[in-house]
């Protein structure tokens, strides 16, 4: 199935029932009043999160979506039925804007959240409502609310812990399908990935974490070029990201290094967030040369773009006080296994501190609200 990571769609709520005017009509019973009843509430429009979406494919082929309005209300008392509300599954990670205001509706982020994206119209008020003491036989209703109506525009962003970066044919689709059960396109031509693969490493039964694959960036790629700008976005949410390098290319003219720092500052162009997360180097493909060659190679890379001598403005951009630098061959699975094991224990750490903060914050909060409040009263003289 293509992978379809926006859309744009119609919500239309529907509108409550209008309110009944009735008086009761019974043998021996002169004068009975009002009874007309309220009408029912309009059908809402929810937005779901179902971790058994994965792509937005379904919003566009249907663009509408309209609930049904509430019934009016009856005589003898009787309020209209309620029109159903209306559910739109959508992936896990999906953003829900209104594009008439700009405004961000929903960020669905765990599965079952249920947000409500057009609110059904309230139904009217009965006569009823307007019995008094000096009106008895009051003959007048309200309408029904009618309905919000939007025009969404729909945008996944996969929720992933890791995330591979690279040039095309930098082997990343080889390294998510050797540490996962994730089975991408892999062939030795570049721009075999041509969208987001997501896969799970796991650990044990009690830790793993997971890995998205994006199809490969060129230079230019800030500006539109290649396939993989469209799918930056899908980076944003993870927590760390991996350049992968090709450091056997087909082509003896390139510059492995070249193409790296091109590729980074390709990132600082498209967001500086993203340019800014955390960023491991791993070395890739070093099966295809003999061991010399490999650390030779290695070495000449690190050199050129100043892994060994930082500077105070790197535009490397990775954090040189703690460099995490991997040598690896996702083919032969060579160093892949130490690589997870590292990603782990630092997923793992960081989200201890996460937790560690957020509890500090609670009891901050606490502390602060059981303070007494201080007396503000002015006293006036005698």
């Amino acid at each position: 199935m293509k992978f379809i990571d926006e859309a744009k769609i119609e919500v239309v709520a529907g509108k409550g029932g209008n309110g009944a005017v009735s008086f009761r009509r019974e043998k021996f019973v002169p004068r009975g009043g009002p009874d007309g009843g309220d009408g029912g509430k309009g059908g809402s429009v929810f937005a779901v999160a179902d971790e058994n979406v994965n792509t937005l494919v379904e919003y566009r082929f249907v663009k509408r979506y309209q609930a049904r309005n509430g019934e009016k209300g009856h005589g003898s008392d009787r309020y209209g039925k309620g029109a159903d509300d209306i559910e739109l599954h959508m992936p896990v990670g999906t953003l829900i804007r209104d594009i008439d205001t700009g405004e961000l509706l929903a960020d669905l982020t765990h599965h079952g959240q249920r947000v409500c994206v057009a609110r059904g119209g309230k139904g009217g008020l009965g006569n009823i409502h307007f019995k008094s003491s000096v009106n008895r036989a009051p003959k007048q209703s309200t309408p029904g609310e009618e309905g919000e109506a939007r025009t969404l525009q729909l945008e996944l962003k996969v929720l992933a812990d890791v995330g591979l970066l690279g040039m095309p044919n930098a082997g990343k689709s080889t390294l998510i399908r050797a540490v996962s059960a994730a089975r991408p396109k892999v062939a030795d031509y570049p721009f075999t990935t041509l969208h987001p693969n997501l896969g799970v490493v796991r650990m044990d039964e009690n830790h793993s974490f997971v890995m998205a694959d994006i199809p490969g960036l060129i230079e230019g790629a800030a500006e539109g070029a290649g396939l993989g700008h469209r799918f930056l976005k899908h980076l944003s949410r993870t927590g760390l990201l991996l350049h992968v390098v090709d450091l056997a290319p087909f082509d003896e003219n390139v510059n492995p290094a070249a193409e790296a720092l091109a590729l980074i500052e390709e990132l600082r162009k498209y967001d500086e967030e993203l340019y800014d997360k955390p960023r491991w180097l791993v070395l890739n493909k070093l099966d295809m040369l003999p061991s010399e060659e490999a650390e030779a190679r290695a070495a000449e890379f690190l050199a050129q773009i100043g892994w060994n001598h930082p500077q105070p403005d790197d535009s490397f951009g990775f954090d040189m006080q703690t460099p995490r630098l991997f040598k690896i061959s996702a083919l032969t699975h060579e160093g892949t296994q130490d690589l997870v094991y590292q990603i782990s224990t630092y997923l793992t750490e960081k989200k201890r501190l996460a937790a560690e903060a957020q509890e500090a914050e609670r009891e901050a909060a606490a502390v602060t609200a059981e303070q007494p409040k201080t007396d503000t009263a002015v006293f006036k003289a005698e």
